[in-house]
């Protein structure tokens, strides 16, 4: 069985920063791709940023590309998501996801584990 707490949200005004951050536990790790998804007030979850197991490659939604950075420490097995400039349209519940797997998938089927999720609220 594999845990994921995520941890970092809160409520800033536009244009601050946070960084989310994800903690894995339970299974030996020897592989696997982690992924952000988000959901905002009555809206279906999105795919946010996915990164490898090396860190080599990532994959970000064209709405935070250049904004949000994934990166990850498999020594401690967890990721973060760095959020830069963040609008009122990023307000949503942000949820890790974890696949054994090595491609990086936008579709959430593809992730059988997921984390609580961490609230992230932005003033306008």
């Amino acid at each position: 069985q594999v845990q994921l707490v995520e941890s970092g949200g809160g409520l800033v005004q536009a244009g601050a920063s946070l960084r989310l951050s994800c903690a894995a536990s339970g299974r030996t790790f020897r592989s696997y791709v982690m992924g952000w998804f988000r959901q905002a007030p009555g809206k279906a979850r999105e795919f946010v940023a996915a990164i490898s197991w090396s860190g080599d490659n990532t994959d970000y939604a064209d709405s935070v590309k250049g904004r949000f950075t994934i990166s990850r420490d498999n020594a401690n097995n967890t990721v973060w998501l760095q959020m830069n400039s963040l609008t009122p349209e990023d307000t949503a519940v942000y949820y890790c996801a974890i696949q054994f797997g090595i491609y990086l998938y936008r579709l959430e089927y593809e992730y059988p584990y997921w984390g609580q999720g961490t609230q992230v609220t932005v003033s306008s």
